[in-house]
C-alpha cells in the first residue's frame, strides 16, 4: 500500500511488516507490547470515540505527554479523521498553554499525567472552546483515555473510511509551536506530505530493516523525532520507548536496539559519566582505563592509523571498550 496520508502508515506495516511488537513501553517494571494491529485498532477506536464527541475534519486536538504508545495512538486517531494535531512540550507554562489553546482554537486535550492534567485544567478554566480532557494515566476525577477507546469500540472501523478517503495528502495535519523565546509561540503547519516527503528523504540515511529495534526518547512533540518515528514504522521498525533520561542507560541494556536518535548533550553526559567512573578506579585499572580512553579520543575514521596504534587499540576493545558496550546494550 501506498503512503500518501501519515495514518497509512498503519495499514501498511500491517500489509507487510505485521509486528507483536509495534510499540512497546515499560508498565510496572515490564516492557508491554503492542502489536501492529492492536495498534490500528486503537488507533481506529480514538478516530471513532472522537467522532462521537462532536471532532471532525480540520477540528484541533492537542497532546501534552513524555512519549508512550498512546501518543502515538492519539496521533493516528485524530489524523484519521482529518482532524489536526498540536503537540506540546509537557514542560512549558500555564500561560503558554493557555496561548496555544486558544491561538490554533484547540477543542479536544491528551494529557500523559496528574500533574499535566492539573495544568491543562488551570490553563482551560476560562475558555470554554475546550471542551474534553482524557488523561493517559488514571487521575481522579478526570476522564480516562480507556473510556474514548470504550466509545470507539461501539462504533464500526468501516465508517472511517469515507473520512480517511477526504484527507488529502497536502492537508494540514499538525501544528507545530515555536517555544516562543521571540515572543509568543508561532504555530508551523504542517501538511501530511510534509512529513511524509521528509522520511523518503531520510531513508538513505537510516537504512533501518524490520529485523530492526529502535529506542525512543527525543520528544514526539518536537517534529524531528515524530518524523523518525514514522520512518521506523514504514520500514517496519519495533519501537520501545525509554523510561526516562535518568535511566536510558538500562533501557539501552534490556532492549538493545540498532538504532535510536540522540542530541549531543546526551552523549555528553553518558561520556562524562563513564569518566567520572574512571577517576573512581585505583592503581592499574585506573592506568588502564585511562590509557584506552586516551587511545579513543585519537581515534580517526578516515584514516588507517598504522600497526602499532591499531594492536594498542584492539587490546583496548578487549580490555576496557567492550564492557563500556555491553553497559550500553550494544553488544
Amino acid at each position: 500500500m501506498e503512503v500518501r496520508r501519515a495514518f497509512d502508515i498503519l495499514p501498511h506495516q500491517l500489509a507487510k511488516y505485521p509486528k507483536s511488537d509495534c510499540l512497546a513501553a515499560k508498565v510496572n517494571g515490564e516492557w508491554q507490547k503492542m502489536s501492529t494491529q492492536q495498534v490500528s485498532e486503537a488507533a481506529n477506536q480514538v478516530s471513532l470515540g472522537l467522532q462521537q464527541l462532536g471532532i471532525g475534519k480540520d477540528d484541533k486536538v492537542a497532546i501534552i505527554s513524555m512519549n508512550r504508545p498512546e501518543w502515538m495512538l492519539a496521533d493516528f486517531g485524530i489524523s484519521q479523521i482529518g482532524a489536526v494535531s498540536v503537540p506540546m512540550y509537557p514542560s512549558i507554562t500555564v500561560e503558554d498553554y493557555k496561548y496555544i489553546f486558544t491561538d490554533a482554537g484547540v477543542k479536544a486535550v491528551f494529557v500523559s499525567d496528574k500533574g499535566l492534567y492539573a495544568k491543562v485544567k488551570e490553563a482551560t478554566a476560562a475558555l470554554p472552546g475546550v471542551q474534553h480532557i482524557f488523561t493517559f494515566d488514571k487521575v481522579e476525577g478526570a476522564r480516562h483515555f480507556d473510556e474514548l477507546l470504550a466509545m470507539g469500540k461501539k462504533g464500526n472501523p468501516a465508517d472511517l473510511e469515507p473520512l480517511k478517503a477526504a484527507v488529502q495528502p497536502d492537508d494540514l495535519m499538525t501544528i507545530i509551536y515555536t517555544s516562543g523565546t521571540t515572543g509568543n509561540p508561532k504555530g508551523v503547519m504542517l501538511s501530511h506530505d510534509n512529513l511524509l516527503s521528509n522520511c523518503r528523504n531520510s531513508q538513505p540515511s537510516v537504512p533501518v530493516t524490520k529485523d530492526d529495534t529502535a529506542l525512543s526518547f527525543l520528544p514526539l512533540c518536537h517534529i524531528f523525532e515524530r518524523m523518525v518515528t514514522y520512518l521506523y514504522m514504514i520500514n517496519g521498525v519495533s519501537i520501545y520507548y525509554a523510561e526516562s533520561m535518568e535511566v536510558i542507560a538500562d533501557n539501552l541494556r534490556e532492549v538493545k536496539p540498532q538504532i535510536f536518535t540522540t542530541v549531543p548533550r546526551l552523549l555528553e553526559k553518558v561520556y562524562d559519566k563513564i569518566v567520572a567512573k574512571g577517576h573512581d578506579l585505583e592503581g592499574v585499572k585506573k592506568n588502564l582505563f585511562f590509557w584506552a580512553l586516551d587511545l579513543g579520543l585519537k581515534f580517526d575514521t578516515q584514516k588507517n592509523q598504522g600497526f602499532f596504534y591499531n594492536t594498542q587499540l584492539a587490546l583496548a576493545n578487549k580490555l576496557i571498550f567492550n564492557k563500556w558496550r555491553e553497559a550500553l546494550g550494544a553488544i
